[in-house]
């Protein structure tokens, strides 16, 4: 029996060493899967377009050295350079309730705790979201650290600005920038925004997959609109420049941002309800409103997005935004590393330049939504 009970330990503390050193590497190749894989063909002048951005990323989530080339997941310093990927803005995912859907979640569960004890990080990231939503803000400021001069994180215009000067000259050079998917970190202290505003956060998404105490989410239970402190914070941000991204946004708490609020917005990942209808999306209207503001509509490249895998579907989903509010109002939300098996990574962004050729957009329109939208969206609206 001493043998047997000896030998079943054995196997035990084996599983246990096997699940921390292989667990979080195996959900995210097989949460962050691509169905193609390059290389990936590219017109002739691709490689020139002065600055290719994307508004959505969650990569930080998955504990993955960003440094080195990766065979699985979307995005890392290698794979941006190959794209000549200038700026990625790098969301921060801090709660996912279990069993997920876009129709209706409650907020009594947290896989993101799970993830972060598999991945061995710190006890206060298993349970305080914002104590795991901060750490994913240092892991991008350690990426630029150890990145050798290759990355940079911006905060500011100064630094955007000098960045693209930067980067005329060194086209291997890359930056990020961070939002918030979720306010929830904020643990409904209004007074934690300025936490995440000097580590560096420049948009907040104001629900994800759950009602907070902030706003109502398209997916949440009540999907009610802003609450009394949610109004204070969409005001609160104003005055510091951190941008109101409105995707995951209950139509309830949309309606209550274009009432409450007069400043710019954006919606970093999405699609629109005229080609593909569900309450993740965009309707006309809504579209038309962060038109007149002056705001950037990021369109995504997963199929509850735009109702396909492929890169010709996010392209018609482009066209159709272009058409109806202007060219220089939309960009790429990508969501790679979202937990979504896309249809390639961020090396295949050839391919949405491709489509767009084919759907008749000019090389100055397609550089514009490649990135230059994102650029010139932040080197406005940015703090000094």
């Amino acid at each position: 029996m001493k043998k047997i009970l000896r030998t079943l330990a054995i196997l035990l503390v084996i599983f246990i060493a096997l699940f921390f050193i292989y667990g979080p590497s195996y959900i995210d190749r097989s949460k962050n899967k691509v169905t193609l894989t390059g290389p990936f063909p590219k017109q002739s002048w691709y490689d020139s377009i002065p600055f290719i951005a994307d508004l959505h990323c969650d990569a930080l989530l998955w504990n993955r050295d960003l440094t080195r080339f990766h065979e699985y997941g979307h995005v890392d310093l290698p794979r941006m350079q190959q794209a000549n990927m200038a700026l990625q803005v790098f969301t921060i995912v801090s709660k996912v309730p279990v069993g997920i859907n876009i129709e209706q979640n409650p907020s009594n569960s947290d896989q993101i705790g799970l993830l972060n004890f598999a991945q061995l990080q710190t006890p206060g990231n298993w349970f305080s979201i914002k104590t795991r939503a901060l750490r994913q803000c240092h892991d991008l400021d350690r990426l630029a650290r150890n990145s050798k001069g290759s990355f940079r994180v911006v905060t500011n215009k100064r630094e955007l600005s000098q960045f693209i000067a930067d980067r005329a000259s060194n086209p291997k050079l890359t930056a990020g920038m961070l939002g918030l998917e979720g306010a929830q970190p904020l643990e409904n202290d209004l007074g934690n925004l300025d936490v995440f505003y000097r580590a560096g956060v420049r948009y907040i998404g104001l629900a994800h997959f759950f009602d907070n105490e902030w706003a109502g989410s398209a997916h949440g239970m009540n999907k009610t609109g802003l609450t009394p402190k949610g109004i204070e914070l969409v005001k609160k941000m104003d005055s510091l420049h951190i941008t109101i991204d409105l995707a995951h946004s209950s139509q309830a708490t949309i309606s209550d941002v274009f009432k409450y609020h007069t400043g710019p917005l954006l919606v970093s990942h999405t699609g629109v309800r005229a080609l593909c209808d569900n309450q993740r999306n965009l309707s006309d209207a809504q579209i038309d409103e962060i038109g007149k503001r002056g705001g950037l509509i990021g369109v995504g490249l997963w199929e509850t997005a735009v109702c396909g895998k492929d890169a010709a579907a996010t392209a018609r989903t482009i066209q159709y935004v272009a058409n109806r509010i202007g060219v220089d109002k939309v960009a790429l939300g990508s969501d790679w590393d979202g937990a979504f098996e896309m249809h390639f990574d961020v090396t295949g962004a050839p391919l949405i330049v491709t489509e767009l050729v084919k759907l008749g957009f000019d090389r100055l329109a397609i550089e514009k939504i490649m990135g230059g939208n994102i650029r010139d969206f932040f080197l406005r609206n940015l703090p000094e």
